[in-house]
């Protein structure tokens, strides 16, 4: 409480004026948020990240930028408003999300950063394909690698990772394989950039590459061992909340996915093992994605020879409640 009220003392101050100040108060927020929010409850800095986008649009709409000023405002105006997108999709309301996505891609395009303006292409990706909306999810992952081909940080990644997920969603089974392959090539070629220093959800490494790749055989219904033994790799890589790449949600989402190919290979008990931790996590941890993904789990307990087992009925009953907090917070 008191660190905010000096930041918004400063902030009042050089009301005024738009003084180093004002400009380093928000950068500091940025790098802040940035980091935090794979890692902890939304409502723990959701209004922080609110006050913070509003304050960068205050400071756009003054009029009192210089020119470079007015770049990185757009910059962190570009990234504040994702993560207000993020959150609103974390909550369920993929409208809002969106709406917020496309004034962060407006934000983006006035920085003239590829980098930024392809980050937010895949972030519209990310809440199609989460809303069930596959062909969108796959227009948008599409557009910005098309559109950013000189890429190398690691968006240049994510967006056929985004893309082969999306893929999958429609069952096409060689797109999958193709944009796999595509994102394993380019992952040899990248050369961290801006975005990827902020780390948090701007930044895409290869554990999480991994994730999304055994999600995009899992719902094309594949579990030989082969991806078992990578679905595991991908559970130890989230295992430690000390590594810079760990993420609450990526980790539940790997031990979702894992507790699907271990079904689909006929592992009933590793299939409960697998997702216990998912369903035991604390109530304001468990946002839209990984609802979803626990809904995949009990969908697919629903099929197959392991329906009537005991162990897949309780399992199916207790995923059936498992539903996200709606907390009550500023849109």
């Amino acid at each position: 409480m008191a660190a905010r009220r000096a930041i918004d003392f400063a902030l009042g101050a050089e009301r005024d004026q738009l003084g180093d100040e004002t400009m380093g108060f928000l950068t500091d927020e940025v790098k802040r948020i940035t980091e935090e929010y794979p890692r902890v409850p939304l409502s723990e800095i959701w209004e922080d990240l609110a006050k913070a986008q509003d304050e960068a649009f205050r400071l756009l709409e003054s009029g009192r930028a210089r020119p470079s000023q007015s770049r990185d405002l757009h910059f962190m105006a570009t990234v504040l408003s994702f993560l207000m997108a993020k959150g609103s999709h974390d909550m369920g309301d993929s409208k809002v999300a969106m709406a917020q996505a496309r004034a962060a891609g407006f934000c983006a395009k006035q920085t003239e950063h590829p980098g930024l303006v392809a980050l937010v292409d895949g972030l519209k990706s990310l809440i199609s394909y989460w809303a069930n909306r596959p062909e969108d999810a796959l227009h948008y992952a599409r557009h910005g690698a098309a559109g950013n081909r000189r890429l190398r940080g690691t968006v240049s990644v994510w967006l056929p990772s985004l893309e082969a997920r999306a893929a999958a969603l429609l069952g096409d089974e060689e797109a999958v394989r193709s944009t796999n392959q595509r994102a394993e090539n380019l992952r040899e070629q990248v050369v961290p950039d801006d975005l990827d220093a902020l780390g948090g959800l701007l930044t895409f490494p290869e554990i999480k590459q991994l994730y999304y790749a055994v999600e995009s055989e899992v719902l094309l219904g594949h579990g030989d061992a082969q991806i078992v033994d990578r679905a595991e790799t991908a559970v130890r890589g989230f295992s430690d909340p000390d590594d810079p790449a760990w993420a609450f949600g990526d980790q539940a989402g790997a031990r979702c996915n894992l507790a699907l190919v271990r079904l689909y290979s006929g592992d009933l008990d590793g299939t409960a093992d697998a997702v216990r931790p998912v369903l035991d996590l604390a109530p304001s941890l468990r946002n839209n994605g990984i609802v979803v993904s626990a809904e995949r789990v009990r969908a697919a307990l629903g099929r197959g020879p392991a329906r009537d087992a005991v162990v897949a009925r309780d399992l199916r009953t207790e995923i059936e409640m498992y539903q996200p907090p709606r907390p009550a917070l500023p849109r």
